[in-house]
C-alpha cells in the first residue's frame, strides 16, 4: 500500500488571504508586533485556527531577530546636553511612547569622528532595531550613516536642504511669524532677530519666518545676529545688535534661552522690557517663566515631539508606514511683550 501523502502546511500568504489582510499585517500578528488593530488581530487568529497554520520556528526566529533597543542619536558632543530642558522633555516623550513596549532607549552622542564610528558599528552590527536623529547640521554625515545602514529611522526636526521620509517637526516657520506679527501688532517697527545656527533647519526656518512677517507687513527686516540657542549666545548676539541698532524697539529670539540672555543684556544696558524693548522667545520652556519679566514666547509641544518620534519609530519597526508630522505652535503671552 502506498504511503499517504503528507498534508501540505498552509502558508502565511494563505493565512493573510483568509483573513483579508496583507501578508505583512498577518506576519505582525504572528510575531506579536505592537500597533496591530484588534480587528486585524482577531481576523488573523481566526484564519490561523481554521487553516491549522503553524509558524516555521526557524523562519520566525530570523524574521523577529531584534535587539529590543532603539537609539536616540544626537549630532552633539557635550554630555550635558541631556540635562538641557529641551532634550530632557524630548526624552520624556520618547519614553512615554515606548512605555508599553519591550523596547529600551539608548542615547548616543555622535558629532565627533569617534562618536560617528561607534554609531556606525552599532548600526552595522544591527545592535539597535531603529534610530531617531536630532540636532543635525547642514550636510550632517549622520544622515548618510543611517541611510546606508538601512535601519528604520525617524528624524526629530528636518535636516537643512533634505526632506527625510519620516520625521516629526514643529511649525518653526509659522511660529516665528506669530512672534513677529505679535511684535508688529504692538506697534513695534524696529524689530531685530536673534537666530539660531543658520546651518540648522530650525535656525533657518525661524529666521525665514521673521523675515516673511516683516516683509508682509511692509517692513524691511531691521537686523539679525546669529546665536547658538544658548543663553550666552543670545547675550552676545544682543550686545552686537545694540551696537549696530541702538534704536531697536523689539527682539525676536529664536529660543527662550537666547531670549533670556537678551533680556539680561538689555537690563544691564538700562533698557526696560517691555517698555523700551519688547522681547519674544521660542520654545516655552521653564526658563521663560523665570526671566524678569516672564517671557512672551512661542510654545512648541516638546514632549509631544518626542512622543510622536517614538510612536513613529515603533510603527516602522512593526512594518507600518506612518505619516510624517508637523506639530502646531502657538503664542503664549507674558510680561516681556
Amino acid at each position: 500500500m502506498a504511503a499517504a501523502t503528507p498534508r501540505r502546511q498552509p502558508t502565511l500568504d494563505e493565512v493573510a488571504a483568509r483573513a483579508g489582510v496583507s501578508r505583512s499585517a498577518a506576519s505582525r500578528v504572528i510575531n506579536q508586533a505592537p500597533y496591530v488593530s484588534r480587528a486585524t488581530r482577531e481576523a488573523v487568529e481566526k484564519a490561523i485556527k481554521e487553516l491549522g497554520y503553524r509558524p516555521n520556528r526557524t523562519a520566525r526566529a530570523l524574521a523577529t531577530r531584534q535587539t529590543g533597543i532603539i537609539a536616540l542619536a544626537l549630532s552633539h558632543d557635550d554630555p550635558a546636553l541631556f540635562a538641557d530642558p529641551f532634550f530632557a522633555q524630548v526624552i520624556v516623550g520618547v519614553s512615554a511612547a515606548i512605555e508599553d513596549t519591550d523596547l529600551h532607549l539608548l542615547l548616543c552622542l555622535a558629532s565627533s569622528g569617534r562618536g560617528r564610528a561607534r554609531l556606525t558599528h552599532l548600526l552595522q552590527a544591527r545592535g539597535v532595531d531603529g534610530v531617531m536623529l536630532m540636532a543635525l547640521h547642514g550636510d550632517d554625515p549622520l544622515t548618510g550613516i543611517v541611510d546606508r545602514a538601512g535601519v528604520p529611522a525617524v528624524h526629530g526636526g528636518r535636516p537643512l536642504h533634505v526632506e527625510p521620509q519620516w520625521y516629526v517637526d514643529s511649525d518653526n516657520l509659522g511660529g516665528a511669524r506669530l512672534a513677529t506679527d505679535h511684535l508688529l501688532g504692538l506697534g513695534r517697527t524696529r524689530i531685530v532677530a536673534i537666530t539660531g545656527q543658520m546651518t540648522t533647519q530650525v535656525g533657518e526656518a525661524r529666521h525665514r519666518g521673521y523675515r516673511e512677517a516683516m516683509i508682509m507687513a511692509g517692513r524691511v527686516p531691521y537686523g539679525t545676529a546669529e546665536g547658538d540657542f544658548t543663553e550666552a549666545g543670545g547675550a552676545a548676539a544682543m550686545k552686537a545688535l545694540l551696537d549696530r541698532h541702538p534704536d531697536l524697539d523689539a527682539v525676536f529670539a529664536a529660543s527662550d534661552k537666547m531670549a533670556a540672555g537678551a533680556v539680561r543684556v538689555l537690563s544691564d544696558a538700562g533698557r526696560r522690557v517691555p517698555d523700551d524693548v519688547a522681547v519674544v522667545g521660542f520654545d516655552d520652556l521653564d526658563i521663560a517663566t523665570r526671566t524678569d519679566p516672564p517671557l512672551t514666547t512661542v510654545h512648541q509641544p516638546v514632549q509631544a515631539l518626542g512622543r510622536e518620534m517614538g510612536r513613529m519609530l515603533v510603527a516602522l519597526i512593526a512594518g507600518d508606514r506612518p505619516t510624517s508630522v508637523i506639530l502646531p505652535t502657538r503664542l503664549v503671552r507674558r510680561g516681556s511683550a
